[in-house]
């Protein structure tokens, strides 16, 4: 049975430029000064827990400077093809990362394909953005301690 793509059934958003204003000025709200209704069609109300609001004030945020929201849980299982996408790299190269054990993976059960939670590649990818800024503030030093000689 073909597996459907974690990425394909994603609830995504795009960002609507009309809306731009409003979504910038509830971006700027604290999230323990909202509250968030929803209105039932009988009339009945429901307020959003706290941990909810937050999320879409911080999605509010990245469609108001035009980014497209893509909401997925941390625990979704990804195949090493999605994996790649979400990172912008290769398949292959991702398949080294996950042979090497820099992104942890499981296989499917009685088979050779793997899965990677979405957890941890989000884990890789912090940790990689941290070694990529150390580098720069290295070279930002080498360059002015080179000025300065």
């Amino acid at each position: 049975m073909a597996r459907t793509s974690v990425l394909a059934r994603a609830e995504k958003v795009q960002p609507d430029p009309s809306h731009q204003r409003a979504l910038a000025a509830a971006a700027r709200m604290a999230p323990e000064q909202v509250q968030v209704l929803l209105r039932t069609s009988d009339g009945g109300e429901l307020a959003l827990p706290r941990e909810l609001v937050r999320i879409l004030l911080a999605s509010a945020g990245e469609l108001s400077r035009g980014h497209a929201v893509t909401v997925l849980a941390s625990e979704a299982q990804l195949s090493p093809a999605e994996t790649a996408e979400l990172l912008g790299l290769s398949r292959p190269f991702v398949t080294r990362l996950l042979d090497a054990g820099d992104i942890p993976s499981t296989n499917l059960p009685g088979s050779s394909h793997r899965v990677v939670r979405l957890a941890d590649v989000l884990a890789f990818q912090q940790r990689r953005e941290r070694r990529r800024e150390g580098r720069r503030q290295i070279a930002d030093a080498l360059d002015d301690t080179e000025s300065a000689g």
